[in-house]
């Protein structure tokens, strides 16, 4: 008898997360924590991750928005997740980590997700909102109007709000549903702006 299907542990098997990482630490790509990917940024602790797909609960056909896409590991997750049929616009200020990310991005051969450099002063990518699925690996010191505006209705954005990892549920008349999932760290989400 077989258990329940779990796309997210199925996303991990197709897209391994040594791909995402420097040379100097793809040996540590099986511990669960976070690796240094340059920049004062992070490839996340794979439980994390995993934590924040549940979450946002991507469907194929979805179009969705990654804000700190860092190495392109969680944007090629959400690309899996997608399936052709649907978009994934993962979007990183640091340059350097855009050419990584890109790189990593394409050796999935998932051409149906792509990464932009952020725009200074400009949170997500609004130009082509809106977005079923915002996912924000990034810590905001509050809840991100710019990033609630992308959102579609309905949609789902997961964001961690000063330590919290917040669910943020829009239905299908525009009201929001938040929700706290725990206590996590990440990098500050005003170094993507």
């Amino acid at each position: 008898m077989t258990g329940p299907v779990d796309p997210v542990l199925d996303a991990f098997a197709a897209i391994p997360r040594e791909g995402f990482l420097p040379p100097e630490e793809r040996g540590f790509a099986g511990f669960d924590e976070p690796l240094p990917i340059g920049h004062g940024q992070t490839n996340s602790q794979p439980r994390t991750v995993a934590d924040m797909l549940r979450l946002i609960q991507v469907e194929p056909g979805d179009k969705v928005l990654d804000v700190g896409s860092g190495s392109g590991w969680t944007t090629a997750l959400l690309a899996y997740l997608t399936g052709p049929e649907g978009s994934v616009i993962g979007v990183e200020l640091e340059p350097s980590l855009v050419r990584f990310g890109r790189r990593n991005l394409a050796a999935t051969a998932q051409p149906w997700a792509r990464i932009e450099k952020a725009k200074p002063g400009v949170l997500g990518w609004p130009q082509e909102a809106a977005y079923d699925r915002i996912l924000v690996s990034a810590e905001a010191d509050a809840l991100p109007n710019e990033l609630m505006d992308q959102l579609a209705t309905p949609g789902r954005m997961v964001v961690p709000v000063a330590g919290l990892m917040m669910l943020v549920e829009r239905n299908e008349t525009g009201t929001a549903r938040l929700s706290g999932h725990g206590w996590y760290r990440f990098v500050p989400l005003r170094r993507h702006l």
